[in-house]
């Protein structure tokens, strides 16, 4: 599928965000107060909605109209866990996945990358795992390799993860599974003009702080969060033009190898809250429809596109045996019916006619 020009999708971003929040003043008030957690509606959408792309709000507050699915499988690429249908994204996040997908290997990554989460079909808070990619400008990149021989649908349901930690230190890189490539996947991801943040465990960080020898300004990409020691997490900047998206504090300068990273390894970002004596636990409250942007109940409530016309991106096409011509595929097609003739008498074809 040819990818839509930066100008169109400003404009078609634009009116479809328009349309939508003009909509959603006309959605049912009650749908709008419904105490219903958003996870349970947005999770329970099975298609996207036949719309122009819009990101609505912020990365984990928010919503996304005219969702596209990466293909479950492309030349370089295997989407995991299907069961979850969270393969959905901005077309711009499925052709920097598609980008990326053919950098890596050129880098010595496998046959490919093995995709994660990206967003629900309509984003929006997930009923578990994420408190972000909402938006479809969010994506997971594990880190294991495709492998050569293609993963079934049950495999990718089953393959478990692969941490990078060793279990048996705080905080730090397993040698043994920890390559120089895996480096190199990382910093290719932070690479990307378009690519905001890329987010890894402080102990990947810290590898890489110790052992980049690359450009250092893109280790500032590079951010630590809690988690992320199977995976690797890259997200966009807010597309040009898309009015309805909530931009992200830039990175600060340098490359991050500094007091932020330090604080990671103190005990402060482990330690429990404290409870105060007598204190009752306080019942969490999640999200509800009115605490996500206006547009999104429209959003919701939105036509359905089809899977197949909203699935983008080039999907992979088994290699097919090489079929046989002329005079090979008249003797495979004599000799196969060899066996029904009584005898096995072969008959035999009769003379082409001569050419002048």
């Amino acid at each position: 599928m040819t990818v839509i020009k930066a100008g169109l999708f400003r404009h078609l971003g634009s009116m479809a965000l328009a349309a939508l929040i003009g909509s959603s003043l006309v959605t049912g008030d009650a749908a709008w107060a419904d105490d219903t957690p958003a996870k349970q509606l947005f999770g329970k959408v099975q298609l996207p909605s036949n719309s122009a792309p819009s990101p609505v709000g912020f990365y984990a507050k928010g919503c996304m109209a005219g969702a596209v699915a990466i293909p479950t499988d492309g030349p370089t690429w295997q989407a995991m866990r299907l069961s979850r249908n969270r393969r959905w994204g901005n077309p711009a996040m499925i052709a920097l996945l598609e980008q990326f997908s053919k950098d890596a290997t050129r880098l010595g990554w496998g046959s490919g990358i093995l995709v994660g989460d990206i967003s629900q079909p309509r984003g929006g808070p997930m009923l578990s795992g994420h408190s972000s990619h909402q938006i479809g400008l969010d994506a997971d990149i594990w880190f294991t390799p495709m492998p050569e021989q293609r993963l079934s649908a049950q495999a990718r349901e089953d393959l478990p993860f692969t941490s990078m930690l060793d279990e048996s230190k705080f905080l730090t890189v397993n040698s043994k599974r920890w390559t120089p490539t895996h480096a190199k996947v990382v910093m290719q991801a932070a690479s990307y003009p378009q690519v905001e943040r890329v987010f890894v465990n402080p102990a990947i960080k810290k590898k890489l702080c110790d052992t980049w020898t690359g450009d250092r300004a893109l280790l500032g990409k590079v951010r630590p969060i809690y988690g992320h020691d199977a995976h690797f997490h890259i997200r966009m900047h807010c597309p040009p033009g898309a009015s309805g998206c909530k931009a992200q504090a830039p990175v600060a300068s340098g490359d991050g190898c500094d007091k932020s990273l330090a604080w990671w390894f103190t005990n402060e970002p482990w330690a429990k809250p404290k409870k105060k004596p007598g204190e009752k636990p306080v019942k969490p409250r999640f999200a509800t429809l009115s605490d996500l942007p206006k547009a999104c109940a429209a959003v919701l409530a939105a036509p359905a596109a089809s899977e197949r016309s909203a699935t983008f991106g080039t999907a992979y096409v088994a290699p097919q045996p090489m079929q046989p011509s002329g005079d090979a595929a008249i003797q495979q097609v004599i000799n196969a019916g060899a066996d029904d003739l009584p005898n096995g008498t072969i008959p035999v074809p009769l003379s082409r006619p001569s050419l002048q």
